[in-house]
């Protein structure tokens, strides 16, 4: 199947040179969780492995497929896993997690993380170079153990970022595999990427967990959007993927988020500062609720 298929496999001019997208640091990585150490696989990134391309609305960047290294997914390198117990993480967090009761309660389940991500992404393997499908499902792993981190990790930013990145990987994988349910699985994981970013901005106001512990709110790896992408993205995905059930709710929601959107883009020398790619995504997200809004015949009073 496409997805287990390597990309650093492919080379038109001799099939038998391996080409390398990634590598295996030197030093190894212990796992706060079963204290046995494992290589960290990391991306290569010169000779035109990377080939920057559009932006998406999602503040997704596309990577241009190469005629030397073909379709490269950077993302999938961020997400460490342990081959022994499963336990998953953004790499930064093997090194700082020592609570004992989180580290004993992971290696307990470690089990049930298994079967659960192999129902979605089978036969995916932590003991050779990442396949797409490896990517995913080391994503998968980490939102499970993320569930049980505690509040100074910023469990519930990092939950919701990994919710968005798995939604693209899906979204990638049904591209790779098509007709394996994939895309069906991406709607599932956009709408608890809402959830849980919905969630952290209420635990942020009402200081019931940080989002400080997060180093950077991506949410791609190419650059970082901060609190104003946070906020972006809620509007975005609450106007692509949000509730229809309770439509009335759906426009409320809308309401309140056309005016926190229109803070960011707002004049003044604030907004000067700001990326640009985020101001630009910012007005066309605000163009486009006050549409719907409009056509639904709710008249705001910034309107007036």
């Amino acid at each position: 199947m496409a997805y287990y298929r390597r990309s650093s496999d492919m080379n038109k001019k001799d099939p038998n040179k391996k080409l390398s997208i990634s590598f295996y640091s030197k030093a190894k990585v212990i796992c706060p969780v079963c204290k046995k150490d494992f290589q960290k696989e990391e991306m290569l990134t010169g000779g035109g492995r990377m080939i920057a391309g559009t932006l998406t609305d999602e503040l997704r960047r596309n990577f241009e497929p190469s005629v030397k290294y073909g379709k490269v997914y950077p993302m999938i390198y961020t997400i460490g896993a342990c081959p022994h117990c499963h336990s998953a993480f953004f790499w930064q967090d093997f090194q700082t997690l020592e609570d004992s009761s989180t580290c004993r309660k992971l290696f307990s389940t470690q089990e049930e993380r298994k079967e659960a991500v192999n129902t979605i992404f089978p036969h995916y393997s932590l003991k050779r170079e990442k396949t797409l499908l490896d990517g995913a499902a080391c994503y998968y792993l980490a939102l499970l153990c993320y569930e049980n981190m505690p509040k100074n990790f910023s469990p519930t930013i990092k939950k919701a970022q990994i919710c968005l990145r798995l939604a693209w990987l899906c979204n990638d994988l049904n591209q790779e595999c098509p007709n394996h349910n994939f895309d069906f699985i991406a709607q599932k994981f956009y709408r608890k990427s809402l959830f849980f970013y919905q969630e952290a901005l209420e635990f942020e106001t009402t200081k019931v967990e940080s989002i400080a512990g997060i180093s950077n709110f991506g949410p791609d790896i190419d650059k970082n959007y901060g609190y104003d992408g946070v906020i972006y993205l809620c509007g975005l995905l609450e106007y692509k993927y949000g509730q229809t059930e309770n439509y009335g709710e759906r426009l409320k929601k809308l309401e309140n988020y056309k005016r926190s959107i229109a803070r960011i883009f707002g004049l003044g020398k604030s907004s000067k500062s700001k990326p640009g790619p985020l101001l630009e995504h910012s007005r066309n997200l605000y163009d486009s609720i006050t549409k719907l809004l409009k056509d639904a015949n709710v008249i705001d009073d910034d309107d007036l």
